[in-house]
């Protein structure tokens, strides 16, 4: 089996090229050597290569920027999704998609499933929705996995964030009014890798699943778990315990709007696939012992 892999050096990308190893040929690429913006040239390479599984994981994630790259945001999150799911219906190929929280409009406080209402609050959920509309409305075979607070050991993430800030001063203030599930990158990955081999396997499991890990928690319990679990470790914190602050959201200006409520209900993808979506801070745990461990 041949799988053509894009956004090799993404974190869910970085974590695709080691996961989708057992499944056959991965062919990756990143943005150095394909611009999947460029749909002629995005589509040259599908029908050059003729990939049995094609796994977009390349993305415009910059979501305050897009606010103001609206055009590059679309064209990425958009119309790239759309010219691969054209060449994948084409070929007969499998189109593995990721998606994101942000296609909601965050009100409530209970998970939402797939069948729920969208309404995204930027520019960055309205080009994510608008490439899961444009993959559906292809009838190519297709998975689409939406996913929330991605974090990896490879790269920047809101942990690694935490722990440098609670070492350099002496107060923080975190919004404690978004809620959601930090979800590993190698879970994505691994789950992804899974869900493939049984799709092809029984065409029927294709089609849209929420992708996050166990459990729900807010950015500011996220700190204040990520700091606690750096003090037991013997790690140098200058932050006190009680000198993390939580603040709302509109406490926080930026650019694009955030929805407050994020989490996702996962029942649809651990019935079809037989997963178990372990506790967030099962992985949170693990990523930082292996950040920390190089530090």
């Amino acid at each position: 089996m041949k799988i053509l892999l894009l956004g090799k050096n993404g974190q869910v990308g970085w974590e695709l090229s080691r996961s989708l190893q057992t499944l056959g040929e991965v062919i990756a690429t990143g943005s150095s050597d394909l611009n999947v913006a460029d749909a002629a040239a995005l589509s040259a390479r599908v029908r050059t290569l003729k990939p049995d599984v094609i796994v977009n994981a390349a993305a415009y994630t910059a979501v305050d920027k897009a606010e103001s790259e609206s055009d590059l945001a679309r064209a990425i999150n958009a119309e790239a999704p759309a010219v691969l799911a054209r060449e994948a219906a084409e070929l007969g190929a499998l189109l593995v998609h990721y998606s994101t929280d942000y296609v909601f409009d965050g009100s409530g406080n209970t998970p939402r499933n797939e069948q729920a209402a969208t309404g995204p609050l930027s520019v960055y959920g309205v080009t994510k929705l608008a490439g899961e509309q444009a993959i559906a409305a292809s009838a190519c075979r297709h998975l689409i996995f939406r996913t929330s607070w991605v974090y990896a050991a490879r790269g920047g993430n809101f942990a690694k964030t935490m722990l440098r800030l609670a070492s350099e001063r002496d107060q923080l203030k975190v919004v404690a009014d978004q809620f959601g599930a930090p979800t590993g990158a190698d879970l994505i990955a691994d789950v992804t890798a899974h869900a493939i081999r049984r799709t092809l396997d029984e065409p029927a499991r294709q089609g849209l699943y929420h992708l996050v890990a166990a459990g729900e928690t807010t950015w500011f319990d996220y700190a204040r778990y990520v700091i606690e679990w750096a003090r037991t470790q013997g790690r140098a914190i200058k932050v006190a315990p009680d000198q993390i602050h939580a603040i709302a959201t509109t406490e926080f200006p930026v650019p694009a709007k955030r929805p407050l409520n994020s989490r996702l209900d996962t029942h649809k993808l651990r019935s079809a696939f037989d997963v178990h979506l372990p506790a967030w801070q099962w992985g949170v745990e693990r990523m930082l012992a292996e950040y920390t461990s190089q530090a």
